[in-house]
């Protein structure tokens, strides 16, 4: 099996390395990153210049680029074999609720999203009381990655990802099938003068999570609540974002104001 990794925390991060080596006994593994850190870069494509990836060791590429570019050209002609899976992570901080919108290492996954079996984007949800600067930090989750793709991965239509998001802890409890929650409100800028004079601003940390009730009888829960509870939130995502129960209502009542016109 050939696997590609991506992530947007950058060809050198531990978390990239770590998620390397325990996939290696599954097959040949090829990491193709940003040459630098590009969280937040959702799905972008870089289009007003050239890329360049440079092989740096064997099998590892860095890219002067984003997540998604660093999939793009791996899928697209940088090799001369294809892969049967792709790989996004594993992110240093969560990816939940509201976040997808955002996050790159998602962005990257879904540039995967027309592999044969589903691409997924992992992200560790970390306490930051610590720094998360070895392998060695992301190992559980790591091993935990290796098991799941191990055992054989779960059918999803097509242009579906999987967003993964594992807890930091030594025992995890398991994983739960899980929605994709809500934050509140980002909090606000925060605004600086520069040793220059001039006004800057920094965008403000991701607002909390929302408490919802359980979705349906299944008693379904959100990729919060997984993660506080200790369990590993796996969340099925897809690219087609009509709400189709919208989507009717509105041709109805368009149609009712004469703004729609039939064929």
């Amino acid at each position: 099996m050939n696997i590609l990794i991506a992530n947007d925390d950058g060809v050198f991060a531990p978390g990239i390395q770590a998620l390397a080596k325990a996939l290696s006994p599954l097959g040949r593994v090829v990491i193709v990153a940003p040459e630098s850190e590009r969280s937040g870069f959702s799905s972008a494509l870089t289009l007003d210049r050239p890329l360049r990836p440079i092989q740096i060791q064997p099998d590892v590429w860095a890219v002067n680029g984003t997540p998604a570019d660093c999939v793009y050209l791996a899928m697209n002609g940088l090799f001369d074999f294809e892969f049967d899976l792709v790989l996004s992570g594993i992110n240093s901080g969560a990816n939940l609720g509201d976040d997808v919108l955002y996050s790159g290492t998602v962005g990257a996954a879904f540039e995967g999203r027309l592999m044969k079996q589903p691409a997924l984007a992992i992200s560790f949800c970390g306490q930051h009381v610590r720094s998360y600067e070895s392998p060695e930090d992301y190992a559980v989750a790591a091993n935990w990655v290796h098991d799941f793709v191990a055992k054989g991965l779960p059918s999803l239509p097509p242009r579906h990802i999987l967003n993964i998001n594992i807890p930091d802890l030594s025992v995890i409890r398991g994983a739960k099938i899980t929605y994709q929650g809500k934050r509140t409100q980002s909090k606000p800028i925060t605004s600086h003068v520069d040793p220059r004079g001039r006004q800057v601003y920094w965008i403000g940390l991701s607002g909390e999570a929302v408490a919802e009730p359980k979705k349906n009888s299944a008693q379904m829960q959100s990729d919060f609540y997984a993660i506080a509870n200790g369990f590993v939130s796996i969340t099925p995502i897809q690219m087609d974002a009509t709400n189709y129960t919208v989507l009717e209502n509105l041709q109805a009542q368009l149609a009712e104001n004469a703004v729609l016109v039939d064929d």
